[in-house]
């Protein structure tokens, strides 16, 4: 079963159970950040747009930064 979820990238409980909550609590290490996408996932899809909108600008002003150096 270990084979198996590792080639996938997910745990075996996730495979076992279809849980993704300890899915993203593995991947990020930033225990804050995942609580602000959790309450982010709560929101209508109006304000879940607003936020994509702004995380979008972020990275690529982060992307921009780095051609420029």
């Amino acid at each position: 079963m270990s084979k198996l979820a590792n080639a996938f990238g997910v745990s075996s409980v996730y495979l076992i159970n279809g849980i993704t909550d300890e899915l993203a609590e593995n991947s990020l290490a930033d225990k804050e950040l995942l609580n602000q996408f959790r309450a982010i996932e709560k929101m209508n899809d109006k304000d879940k747009g607003v936020v994509k909108v702004f995380l979008d600008a972020f990275i690529t002003k982060g992307k921009l930064k780095q051609l420029v150096l």
